[in-house]
């Protein structure tokens, strides 16, 4: 998404500078598609330790699981979440958004909204107003979470799901500011 963002950027905006990406479990799958990212492969995440504090650390991890225990881990190195909007994305008034957030083009989110640290919004995904999504929450492509629902740590809504009204999952969104 970094460099969909990068190619989006009018000229003299500032762009992203990826160092490269770093895996503690590498499969060689995953690591043909960095290759073809054309950025380089650093190791694991211990290769984070002496960086510049001013570095940001994009968390694109889909799994919210081994989202949390990557951030865990990168938290250790004391560098700071990334926050990555695509222009595409829309992110209404008065929303409060956790560090990490990944928000995909065409991510809709209306007003009231509280996001949860390392939130993903992928592709055309909605969210509706007054709703609360607890730290590491994925919605995946053509989901919507409609207005006043609350989602826990960790949730994954899958694509083209619906999340209506008066729901609300199991356990309570951790460290999520905002209306009950």
């Amino acid at each position: 998404m970094i460099c969909l963002i990068n190619r989006a950027a009018s000229p003299g905006e500032p762009r992203w500078r990826v160092l490269g990406f770093v895996d503690d479990y590498p499969t060689e799958p995953d690591l043909v598609l960095v290759h073809r990212l054309g950025a380089p492969f650093l190791g694991p995440t211990r290769r984070l330790s002496g960086l510049p504090s001013a570095t940001r650390v994009a968390l694109g991890v889909g799994r919210p699981r081994l989202r949390r225990e990557t951030a865990d881990a990168i938290a250790h190195y004391g560098l700071p979440a990334a926050t990555v909007i695509h222009p595409d994305a829309e992110i209404g008034a008065d929303c409060v958004v956790g560090e990490g957030l990944f928000a995909a083009g065409g991510a809709r989110v209306t007003t009231n909204v509280v996001l949860g640290r390392h939130v993903h919004l992928n592709q055309n995904c909605t969210v509706g107003h007054d709703a609360v999504l607890g730290d590491y929450v994925s919605v995946n492509p053509l989901a919507a979470v409609s207005g006043h629902c609350r989602l826990a740590e960790g949730v994954l809504v899958g694509t083209t799901a619906a999340v209506l009204p008066g729901w609300r999952s199991a356990g309570t969104p951790s460290s999520v500011p905002g209306p009950a």
